[in-house]
């Protein structure tokens, strides 16, 4: 199971946190074979509940991981959109293409 205790680790699903979730769900599958190859599939229904309870958890957040925001992120988000509002309060709603970038068309010199 990850460790919760550091709270950036938590908004963040890195590589490295993706590569665990992967570790996870193969040792889950393993296990699975395992007790059903023993015949005791059935018979370790807790243990099962449990780890199945870690892998739906841990897939949540992976599924949601677009919606987690660095400081560094947030913070980015956050002038990006400050200046984006200046710009459209001071009228410089940006026309096409060639206002974007005048140097590429326009009359010739």
């Amino acid at each position: 199971m990850i460790d919760s205790g550091d709270r950036h680790e938590e908004e963040v699903y890195g590589p490295e946190r993706a590569a665990r979730l992967v570790t996870l769900l193969r040792a889950l599958a393993d296990r699975i074979r395992e007790l059903d190859r023993s015949g005791r599939l059935l018979d370790a229904a807790p243990e099962l509940q449990e780890a199945l309870g870690d892998a739906r958890s841990e897939l949540f957040h992976y599924e949601v991981r677009l919606t987690y925001d660095t400081p560094e992120v947030a913070e980015s988000r956050r002038i990006v959109e400050e200046a984006e509002r200046q710009a459209r309060d001071l009228g410089f709603e940006g026309g096409g293409e060639d206002d974007a970038n005048p140097w590429l068309g326009g009359s010739e010199v």
